[in-house]
């Protein structure tokens, strides 16, 4: 693995034992069950990622992201609700926070605020380093709907296991790779739904060829999410036309004077 990626998994495993003891494991599955239970008593329409990027025709995932390892700040002074509104208004099919603090500068607290400014059945994905089930329970109970399991961080036997965890948990779970063995490894553990991220874990060289070279190794009705590099409605045209289902999209948009006119600048 890329050496920034074993330093983001080493401080993520570090913060983890703190939360731990702060909130045991046991807490967190109860908080979960009784927001599964208030949920099924009332009228909310269930939130599905696989649902809304599975629709027809290409969608984006739009991203809350104030930082990363490579650009350093991006969007420091970043206000969730504001953005996440926006995301909302200009017809982002789902919203991904990135929750890491370290590196990303993100936190639970972003992905909570975003469920909660959200008034429409918007999924909302809890993109981390996930390396632990106590992750999954706690973007669980903070209002995640999906969480991001990657390939290059976790074992097959984990990949299948966090899989399951994720599923006894209500989330469903977006399985990003960066190579076709990577992907091999994700279609084996039976995901459904691929990420291909276009970042090179090593180089940090970004190429959307990345995904046109892997897409045609993926299977039908395995739903395809092409992330990084994706900065223009050329390039989302580029991805549809190769058989992409949904485009994860952070910096371009967060880049943006109005993320929102952005987002529908992608879409148009």
């Amino acid at each position: 693995m890329a050496g920034f990626l074993e330093k983001i998994l080493a401080s993520t495993r570090e913060d983890l034992e703190e939360r731990k003891r702060q909130t045991p494991l046991e807490l967190l599955r109860k908080t979960v069950k009784e927001q599964v239970t208030q949920s099924a008593a009332g009228s909310g329409e269930k939130r599905s990622l696989a649902a809304s990027v599975g629709r027809s025709g290409i969608s984006v995932i739009a991203e809350v992201k104030r930082a990363s390892p490579s650009k350093g700040d991006i969007r420091p002074d970043l206000d969730v609700t504001e953005i996440v509104k926006a995301y909302e208004q200009a017809g982002a099919a789902a919203i991904s926070v990135l929750t890491e603090p370290r590196y990303f500068k993100g936190s639970l607290y972003d992905l909570a605020t975003a469920r909660k400014t959200l008034t429409s059945p918007v999924p909302i994905l809890r993109k981390d380093f996930v390396v632990d089930p106590y992750q999954i329970w706690e973007a669980a109970a903070a209002g995640a709907d999906a969480v991001l399991l990657i390939v290059a961080a976790l074992t097959a036997d984990e990949l299948d296991s966090f899989q399951k965890e994720a599923a006894e948990a209500g989330l469903e779970c977006l399985v990003e790779t960066h190579d076709p063995e990577e992907l091999k490894t994700a279609l084996a553990s039976g995901a459904s739904l691929i990420g291909i991220n276009n970042r090179n874990l090593r180089t940090f060289e970004v190429s959307l060829q990345t995904t046109l070279d892997m897409i045609g190794l993926v299977p039908d009705g395995v739903l395809v999410v092409s992330e990084s590099g994706i900065a223009t409605s050329a390039d989302v045209s580029r991805l549809a036309e190769a058989g992409v289902d949904a485009v994860l999209v952070g910096e371009t948009l967060m880049r943006s004077a109005d993320p929102g006119a952005g987002l529908r600048q992608l879409l148009s």
